[in-house]
């Protein structure tokens, strides 16, 4: 069952006590305001005859409300009203002046002061009980919610280490670069703001097939990179014998059975999943609903591998397909997520995949820098420094 966030907050607040504060020189007045409210057991009572005092007592019992003489020796009442209002644990506290005055002038300059209310002493008990009640529980309803805001900003503390710390497990499981005298590997994987859903790897299968694959689950959040580690641990272990992971259609038929929506709280995913034989450097792929990888040949010569497939877990037993390529020596092949090419410019429009393409066929280099220029440049065209969407992309080899 949910929680309401508010009714989760406001259950953990304190009990804050009306606290009265009475700062008049006069013993008498101090006494007849206690004789007042002693009827009032939910009332707590503090005198303060001394105005050199009563800054000090004020910090110490922590008022909901302060009765201010305004007429005072040594120190006018007004001139402590100040005080209040530049001290950091007081300038919120609602403060009522009691003055014998009835003036229009010395009122309007008690409010200009800083005063919330102007009583003429001694009020009527009654008018006084109410006005205390009112004054003191607007500032405990403003100490509350500064509560629940600490409590709020905590909280979020937390859930954004979490996130963080999520964030680095993901980065954790993603392969180290492999140098080989057949097979080369480079990627960047830099998430947005918020935690994602793309995933990557490549492993050997066997001594002769190489697996290189990734997917990207829809949304962001907690579970979307749960979905995806998940798929992407289902990848590693090969635990389930039913499937061939040399051929990427019983890959994919195996995760779409595994991973269906409606057991994924309506999350789903698309991929792209390949398979080089380095004996007769044969590349089988398939790819639901993603991107289609982009190769280059050693002549510049390019192509685009994808199959019409729908995506993982969105349809139960969907008829699959893959297709194969034969693979020249020297051919590069770059795996991505929509996030590298999904760019609005700053002028609203949307930056197109053909000049993704162009962008990565002019830039791909020996020395692998092209994916952080791509980085770069989507950042210039949308004009901000964090991206909408996890940039992913994979540098594939083949000497």
């Amino acid at each position: 069952m949910a929680v309401d966030l508010a009714s989760a907050l406001s259950s953990g607040l304190s009990d804050f006590k009306i606290k009265v504060l009475l700062v008049d020189d006069q013993a008498i007045v101090g006494e007849q305001v206690k004789r007042m409210l002693a009827p009032e057991e939910d009332i707590e009572f503090h005198f303060c005859q001394d105005p050199s005092k009563a800054l000090q007592t004020a910090v110490e019992i922590s008022p909901t409300v302060i009765l201010q003489d305004l007429v005072m020796p040594e120190i006018e009442g007004l001139t402590l009203v100040k005080f209040y209002r530049n001290h950091p644990k007081l300038k919120d506290i609602p403060v009522i002046v009691l003055s014998s005055k009835e003036e229009a002038t010395t009122k309007a300059e008690s409010f200009a002061t800083g005063s919330n209310d102007y009583l003429v002493k001694l009020p009527d008990r009654i008018e006084l009980v109410a006005r205390i009640r009112y004054h003191s529980k607007g500032y405990i309803n403003l100490l509350q919610r500064n509560e629940a805001f600490a409590a709020l900003q905590a909280s979020q503390k937390a859930l954004a280490q979490e996130l963080a710390q999520a964030g680095e497990y993901c980065v954790s499981i993603l392969p180290e670069f492999m140098n080989t005298n057949q097979i080369k590997t480079f990627w960047r994987f830099i998430p947005s703001i918020q935690l994602g859903g793309d995933m990557f790897g490549y492993h050997f299968i066997d001594d002769e097939h190489f697996a290189f694959y990734l997917l990207d689950v829809c949304g962001h959040g907690v579970g979307s990179a749960l979905l995806a580690v998940s798929a992407i641990n289902f990848l590693k272990a090969q635990k389930t014998s039913s499937i061939d992971f040399r051929n990427p259609v019983e890959v994919l038929s195996g995760l779409n059975n595994t991973f269906q929506m409606a057991d994924n709280n309506q999350l789903f995913f698309t991929m792209w999943y390949g398979v080089f034989n380095i004996n007769t450097r044969k590349l089988s792929y398939a790819s639901a609903g993603h991107p289609p990888a982009f190769l280059i040949k050693k002549d510049g010569n390019t192509e685009q591998l994808s199959n019409d497939n729908f995506i993982i877990g969105g349809m139960p037993s969907f008829p699959f397909t893959s297709s194969s390529i034969q693979l020249e020596k020297d051919t590069t092949i770059y795996v991505y997520s929509d996030g590298c090419y999904e760019i609005r410019k700053r002028n609203e429009e949307m930056w197109q995949i053909q000049e993704f393409f162009e962008f990565i066929k002019h830039n791909s280099n020996p020395a692998n820098t092209e994916i952080d220029d791509l980085y770069k440049y989507v950042k210039e065209l949308q004009g901000t420094e964090i991206l909408d969407d996890d940039f992913s992309m994979m540098k594939i080899c083949f000497e």
